[in-house]
């Protein structure tokens, strides 16, 4: 048997070439003029690749400290140079698209339901009611994202930006048992932050900018274990509604962005809302996720999770972009998720 250190894999070197071509380092712009200063307030802000600037607006690069109008010209001039047209065709699409991963979420019956696990270069969007798994699902997720998989899935370090003060090391330790992995090989590949309000949240993101580039290729997913939490605290009423859904928005585009540039896996946890109009419209069920339809757009793959019975939770496939709606029974155990016994 492998030990837990051979498991939890490093990249090989023809993997990290690939990761190379995948995305060009912000230093490149050199070639083109831009002064290594400039380019050191560009990374402050986590804006590490080319593809990064092509990324951000020009009104946001202005507003680096710093960097002048004139200046952000030639840094969007240069970057240009370097990056295709924006447009391909479907076929050349397709073949970047082999380059996407599936992290199992340690039971077969949801990984089918999700057409292989948890999705790289895409946001997916966990929500349900208290004690419906979220925070299980994000633990196990800690593991699985760890161990070699399919297709050729190498395994990976993962980040995880805790909103709630959920996170239990103690909890990895014991789905590391169940998949035959040493505890702090395990631990030691988990990147933990816990955010206070939704600015410090946001903040967290060019740190994770920062890491993803700094360590191309090593990590692998990306966790929000709770998206929303902060947001509900720091703005309340109607009056700060239109604000904090603009916010809420900025935060989504820019984990959309990093989850595309880096080749990353995202997975974040929403909470429910009673909903007080759906009893005039007779709906089955009145609540329903936070987040509006800022959220409900960002978000590439939305699941809905629900109680069964004892240990048992049902998965839904609430939307998709290519998965078909469906449902599956998953079980959550001292091992983490894992399929229903029936």
């Amino acid at each position: 048997m492998k030990s837990g250190e051979d498991q939890v894999v490093e990249e090989d070197a023809s993997f990290q070439d690939d990761e190379e071509s995948f995305f060009q380092d912000i230093d490149l712009l050199q070639k083109h003029g831009i002064n290594v200063a400039d380019i050191k307030k560009l990374k402050t802000v986590g804006i590490c690749t080319v593809k990064g600037i092509q990324m951000t607006t020009r009104r946001a690069l202005c507003n680096i400290k710093g960097l002048s109008e004139a200046k952000v010209e030639k840094i969007k001039e240069a970057a240009g140079k370097m990056l295709t047209n924006g447009f391909q065709t479907a076929f050349e699409y397709s073949t970047k698209r082999k380059q996407v991963f599936h992290i199992t979420t340690g039971s077969q019956e949801f990984d089918k339901l999700l057409g292989g696990g948890i999705e790289s270069m895409a946001i997916t969007e966990a929500f349900g009611e208290f004690r419906t798994g979220k925070t299980q699902l994000s633990h196990t997720l800690c593991v699985t994202s760890q161990l070699p998989g399919k297709d050729d899935y190498s395994g990976g370090k993962v980040i995880f930006i805790d909103t709630e003060h959920t996170f239990r090391p103690d909890r990895l330790k014991d789905i590391a048992d169940r998949f035959d992995v040493d505890h702090d090989a395990v631990l030691d590949n988990v990147l933990y932050a816990r955010a206070y309000t939704s600015e410090h949240q946001m903040e967290l993101l060019d740190f994770v900018a920062a890491k993803f580039h700094e360590e191309g290729g090593v990590f692998k997913l990306l966790i929000i274990d709770s998206i929303m939490a902060l947001f509900r605290v720091d703005f309340s009423g109607r009056g700060e509604l239109a604000e904090r859904q603009q916010k809420l928005a900025q935060m989504l585009s820019r984990l959309q962005k990093i989850s595309e540039e880096y080749n990353v896996a995202v997975f974040v946890t929403n909470q429910m809302t009673a909903d007080p109009g759906a009893g005039m419209t007779f709906q089955a069920d009145p609540k329903k996720p936070i987040g509006g339809h800022i959220l409900a757009h960002a978000s590439t793959t939305r699941i809905s999770l629900r109680k069964g019975r004892g240990e048992m939770r049902i998965a839904k496939i609430f939307d998709s972009p290519d998965m078909p709606e469906n449902e599956a029974t998953f079980a959550i155990t001292p091992g983490g998720v894992s399929d229903a016994k029936e």
